[in-house]
């Protein structure tokens, strides 16, 4: 328990509170190299696949043994001045993989961008709708109450 707690510590700060304040430091330079600027732009687009396939396939490798340790030393690989294993990564498997798929990623994004707007629309449509309908239902019952109430008890007029 408390080794899970130290690894699950150290993957915070060593994969991503010092990535951070690297990348910060870079990005606050006066003049940023911009080989710096796009290493750390690579590390958080991998840091970012490799928590999104995480949340996807936690059921398949949260069980595997000193999973938490592997990603641990993954990420130093990734930052490590002596491996850059993002250079390597990124342009091994990432880039080429993009690289041939990107033409239909943005074909997907700009459908699923359209579906989206149409679902907006759609449901803000229903709600207006339900929400006319319910006003109206509520004017109905106020006016009901308001006649109820005026037969129970009818204002006389003096002559």
């Amino acid at each position: 328990m408390m080794g899970s707690f130290l690894t699950r510590a150290s993957v915070m700060i060593l994969g991503y509170a010092y990535p951070a304040y690297e990348c910060y430091k870079t990005v606050e330079m006066n003049k940023p190299e911009i080989e710096q600027l796009r290493f750390w732009c690579q590390y958080w687009i991998l840091v970012a696949l490799l928590t999104v396939l995480e949340r996807v396939g936690d059921a398949l490798i949260s069980w595997l043994p000193m999973y938490g340790e592997l990603k641990l030393a993954f990420f130093v690989y990734l930052w490590h001045p002596r491996t850059k294993g993002t250079i390597y990564i990124y342009d091994t498997f990432f880039r080429t993989y993009m690289s041939k798929h990107e033409s239909e990623i943005d074909r997907n994004i700009l459908e699923l961008r359209t579906r989206a707007a149409d679902l907006v629309v759609f449901y803000w449509q229903k709600a207006l709708s339900n929400g006319r309908s319910m006003f109206f239902e509520l004017l109905q019952y106020a006016a009901l109450q308001s006649t109820i109430s005026r037969q129970k008890n009818p204002v006389q007029v003096f002559s």
